[in-house]
């Protein structure tokens, strides 16, 4: 017997759980596929969220040809056969290949499907779980629309769970199923966004459950628990999944949203990469934080290193306090924004020379080439200031420092107005 999320797949965009923002009525690829008219494609997203699926019911409303290849097994060779029945009778009309899991072929394999994707003879809807700007060769991607395919809405994924119980019941005729309400939401809650995991847990719930004196099914909370799969985090260290994390939770901590930035810590120890956690931390505290509490890089610090001390999952306690005390800390970009100004103008302008007041003077000869010569030393002077140059002369008016909107750095302005005059 075929796995349940076969038996339901669905035959048409309405029969699709979720995806609405690309398959919904009028949306890009409805309006495709009631043209006709199939460009390559390329579909981006989670497993099981209907990118087979979605390429299924398209293909069959073409009159290509169908081919279907996974780049796991697939290679060259296979591509060349595909190409070649283009000059047959069945091929006259063009090919449609789904070319599953494309990011594991390699620059090779895919330039191979170019020529044919030029001259129009194939037709390539390629899947891949990957960002396809990072796995797919560029050629192929200038020739090709991206649809990404999101995690399925729990409403849907509640939908699917109904179908499936519906066929099911069908299928063991007689046999009546009782899944409670509370059971199909942690069946769906855990999945992902995944219906293809749904539907297993599902299955497996039905199907290993006892009936019960009048021949019928119960499943509750408990029992779906025990059916269903632990959630597995998409976590790649090397994929931009781990970057997409990495980027909100730097994102939620600058933002001063402490529960988000607790999640997402959450999300990157499953994924069981301290060393980024740990990198980050430190960037934000300078970075987001900077002048507007010096400190906090420095309990950072000493939270990331007993971090690394500890290992995990001990690790957790003092990165989580790390987070909460950055997300909650007042913020101020003032030092990156300084520092990037003025690397940004080391590029572009023509800064001059040092003034030779400000160069080394520790040196026999120094006086001769008038090094350090009428320089103020500014602890001679009240307050430990006297006005003196210091930028060269072709940026003297540049100001790389702007002070931060914060309690810290407006006292800070205020004394150096006071004594500046």
């Amino acid at each position: 017997m075929k796995p349940l999320a076969d038996r339901i797949r669905p035959q048409n965009f309405k029969e699709v759980f979720g995806q609405k923002h690309i398959i919904g009525e009028g949306k890009i690829l409805d309006r495709i596929l009631k043209s006709s008219l199939v460009p390559n494609m390329i579909f981006y997203g989670p497993p099981g969220t209907g990118k087979t699926t979605v390429a299924n019911i398209i293909a069959k409303r073409t009159n290509k040809t169908f081919y279907k290849l996974n780049a796991t097994t697939a290679s060259v060779k296979d591509v060349r056969e595909i190409t070649e029945s283009t000059n047959t009778l069945m091929g006259r009309s063009g090919v449609l290949l789904y070319l599953d899991e494309i990011q594991n072929f390699n620059k090779k394999q895919q330039q191979s499907l170019l020529e044919f994707m030029e001259n129009g003879s194939i037709t390539l809807i390629a899947s891949t779980t990957e960002n396809p700007y990072f796995y797919v060769y560029n050629a192929i991607l200038s020739r090709s629309t991206i649809f990404e395919f999101k995690p399925v809405e729990n409403s849907e994924l509640i939908r699917a769970v109904n179908r499936a119980v519906s066929l099911i019941s069908e299928e063991l005729t007689s046999v009546k199923i009782d899944i409670t309400d509370e059971a199909k939401e942690y069946a769906v809650s855990v999945s992902g966004g995944d219906v293809r995991k749904t539907l297993n847990s599902i299955e497996i719930a039905i199907y290993s459950t006892t009936r019960n004196e009048n021949g019928d099914i119960y499943i509750d909370l408990d029992t779906m628990k025990e059916c269903t799969q632990k959630n597995i985090l998409n976590f790649d260290k090397d994929g931009d999944n781990h970057y997409d994390i990495l980027s909100a939770f730097q994102k939620s901590i600058r933002g001063s949203d402490a529960d988000a930035a607790i999640l997402y810590l959450a999300m990157l120890i499953k994924g069981g990469d301290l060393k980024s956690i740990v990198r980050r931390l430190l960037v934000i505290a300078a970075e987001d934080i900077g002048l507007a509490y010096p400190q906090a890089i420095q309990i950072v610090k000493a939270c990331t290193d007993a971090a690394l001390e500890l290992g995990l999952p001990e690790a957790r306690i003092p990165l989580a306090e790390a987070v909460i005390l950055l997300a909650t800390s007042p913020k101020s970009n003032s030092s990156i924004t300084a520092i990037d100004s003025a690397l940004s103008d080391l590029d572009s302008v023509n800064i001059g020379s040092i003034p030779d007041y400000l160069k080394d003077g520790h040196y026999e000869g120094a006086k001769k080439l008038g090094r350090m010569q009428d320089y103020k030393y500014p602890h001679n002077y009240e307050n430990h200031y006297v006005e003196q140059k210091y930028l060269p002369k072709n940026v003297e008016n540049r100001r790389y420092y702007q002070y931060g909107k914060n309690k810290l750095e407006e006292k800070c302005r205020e004394y150096w107005e006071r004594i500046k005059g």
